[in-house]
Parts: C-alpha cells; sequence; structure tokens
C-alpha cells in the first residue's frame, strides 16, 4: 500500500529566504519540496534546508545556476511536469504550457515566473502556481506556497497557502 504524501511546493524566492523558513515552519511537514526557480543563488541553502526529496530547477533570473530548466518525475503514482514557466509564456495565458504537460504525459503541470497563484484542477490535468514567496504580486502582496497531498489511492489535494 502507497502512503500518502505531503508536498511543499515554493517558486521564486529570488535568494531571500524569511518567508521560505516561515513557510518551512507553517507547513506542518511534509515528504517532498518542489521549488519552481528564480532561486536566484540560493540553491544550496534550499537543499541544505530540508532532508527530504527536494526537486528543484532554474527559473529566468538563476543564470549562472547548473539546476535542470525542466523535470519530469512521479510521485505516488502521479506523472509531474516542472518548470518555471518563463518559455512558455505563463504571463500571458496557459495553453502552451499545458500543452507541453500534455505531450510528457503529465497528470500536474507546476510553473512559477508569475509571482501569482494558480491553480486550474482540469479532468485530466491539474496547472498549478504557488505564487511567490519573496515578491508577491497578487492581490494582497502575501507571499504564498502551496501544499499538495497525494493520497494512497492517488487522489490529489491542493491548499493555497499564505504567509504574513
Amino acid at each position: 500500500m502507497v502512503r500518502r504524501m505531503k508536498v511543499l511546493i515554493v517558486s521564486d524566492t529570488h535568494g531571500r529566504h524569511g518567508n521560505y523558513r516561515k513557510a518551512l515552519e507553517e507547513s506542518g511537514g511534509f515528504d517532498v519540496l518542489i521549488h519552481l526557480g528564480d532561486v536566484e543563488g540560493g540553491e544550496d541553502y534550499i537543499m541544505a534546508s530540508v532532508n527530504c526529496e527536494k526537486h528543484v530547477i532554474k527559473g529566468n533570473n538563476d543564470f549562472y545556476s547548473k539546476l535542470p530548466k525542466e523535470d519530469v518525475f512521479y510521485l505516488n503514482g502521479k506523472k509531474i511536469f516542472i518548470t518555471h514557466g518563463h518559455d512558455y509564456h505563463v504571463a500571458f495565458e496557459t495553453e502552451r504550457i499545458e500543452r507541453a504537460g500534455r505531450e510528457r504525459g503529465a497528470d500536474v503541470v507546476m510553473f512559477g515566473h508569475t509571482h501569482r497563484p494558480y491553480l486550474d484542477v482540469g479532468d485530466d490535468v491539474v496547472l498549478l502556481n504557488p505564487g511567490s514567496l519573496s515578491y508577491p504580486r497578487q492581490d494582497g502582496r502575501k507571499g504564498s506556497y502551496m501544499m499538495m497531498e497525494i493520497d494512497g489511492e492517488g487522489k490529489m489535494t491542493f491548499e493555497q497557502r499564505y504567509v504574513d
């Protein structure tokens, strides 16, 4: 039997870790950390900050990073595609990134870049963006992150969270 898995999803920390530390504390524990890019030199800190499975990619501001631009992996049987999103023009529309996810057979497509939370739970593909912990752009301007849970049956739930 596969156990329930909790996933902390963050993006766009831009080398500032105050709200990232708050998200770690407030998350209530998790099994996997996903960072969707724009770590801006903070990759060593992010990698050392947790002792669990990690998936970290580079964003458009990670000029000298050796992190991958994209990644595809499985969590509890769900295929996950992660990318920062700028190459798919996510600031203007989500059709390209959704198409890229479908081409990869992904169940969940995760991206950052816009600094705005986004969640679209479709019939066969989920698109999500946790927003930015360091430079939020949505109304209220609170740093944001997302928690995802996948139970043993493969049912996924998502919770958008904010830090003060």
